[in-house]
């Protein structure tokens, strides 16, 4: 992987967790506790690799709509992943943090976010952002109020807000643009993810499911990336291309 381009803010749109686990005629259950073994093998191959953000679409806004079971056993999930993966993230130097609406999380998962979080503060290699009870439009919004908010204060004008402030009022605002998204399970579309930061995002779609993607099928979608111009609305010459 040495002679191609690292994103430097690689996303993925998780999918077909469920897709999966009918066509083996089993719970959805199933496919979730597969999709979380992946998550944990790419995780560790990106900090590897030299991504310095990794953002995974975890748990959307609308997901709270999917059955009360379902949603409990999600939770449930995703606490027995942190309390299991933490000192694999704190052995590679991994900064955990978490974009969303966390306030309707329940209690007892809130706590061990919250936790996860606070014990990974001090690590300096690539920052895990896991997209939680995320919403892009939800995130727009929350930024909105930010800086209505500051204007009621009398800290800015109306005439002072700029693109730079409303990224700044964003979730994590200290992450940068997203490089590439990748989606899995040949679904070709954003889905209300990171609406701000996938401006100008490269995107690699794949047929793959969820539980079947892979460190090759990664290396696929970063070769494809590599051969991309960047242009940012400029012209190949500008671009030096």
């Amino acid at each position: 992987m040495s002679d191609l381009t690292i994103p430097r803010h690689l996303a993925i749109i998780m999918d077909g967790n469920g897709r999966w686990a009918k066509s083996r005629a089993l719970p959805r259950v199933f496919g979730h506790k597969k999709g979380a073994e992946v998550v944990s093998d790419i995780v560790r191959y990106c900090a590897g690799l030299g991504v310095s953000y990794l953002t995974l679409y975890t748990f959307s806004m609308e997901n709270w709509l999917r059955p009360k079971d379902e949603v409990g056993f999600l939770m449930d999930l995703l606490e027995k992943y942190l309390e299991k993966e933490l000192d694999v993230m704190r052995s590679n130097d991994i900064r955990l943090v978490f974009s969303g609406r966390l306030e309707l999380l329940p209690e007892g998962t809130r706590r061990i976010v919250d936790r996860s979080v606070e014990e990974l503060k001090g690590n300096k290699g690539m920052v895990l952002n896991i997209a939680l009870s995320y919403g892009g439009r939800n995130e727009l919004v929350d930024a909105a109020k930010c800086m209505a908010q500051m204007v009621k204060d009398g800290k800015i004008q109306p005439e002072d807000i700029t693109p730079e402030l409303m990224a700044g009022c964003l979730y994590n605002a200290d992450i940068p643009d997203i490089d590439l998204v990748v989606r899995t399970s040949g679904e070709q579309r954003i889905s209300n993810f990171m609406l701000w930061r996938a401006a100008y995002s490269e995107f690699y779609f794949t047929e793959r499911l969820w539980p079947d993607f892979s460190r090759e099928e990664l290396d696929k979608a970063i070769a494809d990336f590599s051969g991309r111009v960047r242009r940012f609305g400029m012209t190949d010459e500008q671009v030096g291309k």
